[in-house]
């Protein structure tokens, strides 16, 4: 059987049949400007919201790098594999050669290598947890067990350690701006807890992006959380992998159309996550992205994504080399149907800033190629 006829047919034993949940089964539509669930003020940030964001990024900043022994062993190793193939395609779909990069939530600079195979000009990376920060810092330099192939990249990079749904960015990118590409991987439903930080959050993402540059992303998909709510018989649902609880207040499984900000569960995730998130209804999202001149140029849940690129061969053969769907030996190490599952509470999207600019035209006038020191990390301070 062909590689690509072998992907396509372990695809379909698991497929859920992805659908667009009807208006009943989703978040209510609202207009922009609104108030956040748990606040006044059109969502003002409180020291509610500014403990939950240090909590979370706590939560990131703990978690050890794992190695290549630990990582395989995970329960969702395949899941994880999954989402590495998302992010590559996502990549290797939208980014040329000598791009300029703003990552957003950038981690432990998981994905430094997959923007080292496309060949970009320039990186910048920003993150709200000081270890993942420094763990992206000696990941970069090669001074970590996990990097085995080369001793440094190829391209020139840069560190902030900030929250970048709270502190505006561009001053402090002035000079290393406009960037081709913005990425925000799993992270931009964080942005979610008050309007305010949601707007800026695109803010950040509009003003440093040149017009006709790229905003690519992952979130969780909050037409299908709310469906599997609602099709639940309590409050909680899952598997053994995950699961998601929400609080009392939502025990009518309704969320008022007036308050689309702020509305929380608590998602775990073995061997991942375990931290509160919040709701992002993606019509909302749309909209108010709008307002900051980023055009929808489509947005897939991640099976659909899966389901649609893993049928062109040099996905395929990506899919293969990194193991999600296995290795075509048949010894039954694959995708369990649980972790399929999983994927499902994901969406994909890329989004255009409005009007044209020149992509061939780049700024020479950054950093060169060298190692990032402790003292080259750029710390900026919560606002009071």
């Amino acid at each position: 059987m062909k590689r690509n006829q072998l992907f396509k047919t372990k695809l379909k034993t698991m497929k859920r049949g992805h659908e667009e949940t009807s208006s009943s089964s989703s978040p209510p539509h609202s207009k922009p400007r609104l108030s956040s669930h748990n606040g006044e003020d059109h969502g003002v940030e409180d020291d509610s919201t500014k403990s939950l964001a240090r909590k979370v990024a706590d939560h990131y900043s703990s978690r050890s790098n794992q190695t290549l022994e630990e990582r395989e062993a995970s329960p969702i190793i395949h899941m994880k594999k999954l989402n590495n193939w998302i992010k590559s395609v996502l990549i290797q779909l939208y980014t040329h050669r000598d791009d300029v990069v703003l990552d957003l939530a950038c981690g432990k600079g998981g994905d430094l290598i997959k923007w080292d195979k496309a060949r970009i000009g320039y990186y910048v990376g920003v993150d709200i947890a000081d270890g993942s920060i420094e763990d992206c810092r000696t990941r970069y330099n090669g001074e970590t067990d996990q990097i085995h192939r080369r001793k440094r990249f190829s391209f020139p990079a840069r560190l902030i350690c900030a929250d970048c749904y709270e502190v505006p960015l561009d001053k402090a990118l002035q000079d290393d701006a406009p960037f081709d590409i913005c990425s925000c991987q799993f992270a931009l439903h964080y942005s979610w807890s008050t309007e305010e930080r949601a707007r800026q959050a695109l803010e950040n993402v509009s003003s440093l992006l040149r017009p006709g540059g790229t905003f690519i992303g992952t979130m969780p998909d909050a037409n299908v959380i709310v469906k599997k709510l609602r099709e639940a018989e309590g409050l909680t649902f899952g598997n053994s992998v995950y699961w998601i609880s929400f609080d009392e207040e939502y025990t009518k499984k309704k969320f008022k159309s007036s308050r689309p900000f702020g509305i929380q569960y608590k998602f775990h995730l073995e061997d991942a996550v375990d931290c509160p998130e919040w709701l992002v209804p993606f019509h909302i999202f749309k909209e108010l992205a709008k307002e900051y001149g980023l055009e929808l140029v489509f947005k897939k849940n991640s099976h659909e994504f899966v389901n649609e690129y893993i049928k062109k061969p040099e996905f395929a053969e990506l899919m293969r080399r990194l193991g999600a769907l296995g290795d075509g030996s048949g010894d039954g190490r694959t995708l369990s149907e649980d972790e399929w599952e999983a994927s499902y509470l994901y969406l994909v999207f890329v989004m255009r800033k409005s009007g044209q600019g020149d992509s061939l035209k780049k700024n020479t006038q950054r950093r060169s190629l060298s190692q990032i020191r402790q003292e080259d990390v750029m710390y900026l301070p919560c606002q009071p």
